[in-house]
């Protein structure tokens, strides 16, 4: 299983690294001592959390956003049969989903809580603004 130290788990949920340790102390999250005598969790048990805490902003009237390219994040979800894999990333406060091949996914090691990116190529890309 992926571990992650208490500074990358604030920064995959979008939190401060003394709100990780007050989740610790609290139970919200379980944390282990590796050999070197720091705190670390387990990627599944941060994913598990940063799905729980994801809710995608509400866009209301005219907004401003941009789509970046890359979204890094922590693996949720995998659902894979003999030829197609779903594997669904939490990055941030936003979901991304991608369909490929079960090969890929395998050969990615892709499993809940495994930091990876969804890299992003389209030939349609919608900016959007605030009227000025």
């Amino acid at each position: 299983m992926t571990q992650m130290r208490v500074r990358d788990a604030a920064a995959f949920l979008g939190v401060s690294e003394d709100t990780v340790r007050r989740w610790i102390e609290k139970g919200t999250l379980e944390a282990d001592v590796d050999p070197s005598g720091r705190k670390v969790l387990e990627g599944m048990e941060v994913a598990r959390l940063a799905r729980e805490l994801a809710v995608a902003p509400e866009l209301h009237g005219a907004t401003a956003s941009s789509a970046r390219n890359r979204f890094t994040g922590l693996v949720t979800r995998v659902v894979m049969d003999t030829v197609m894999a779903q594997v669904e990333l939490q990055c941030g406060p936003f979901r991304v989903v991608s369909l490929m091949s079960s090969e890929a996914a395998r050969e990615l090691e892709l499993e809940p809580g495994r930091v990876a990116s969804a890299v992003v190529k389209a030939t349609q890309v919608v900016v959007e603004a605030e009227p000025t």
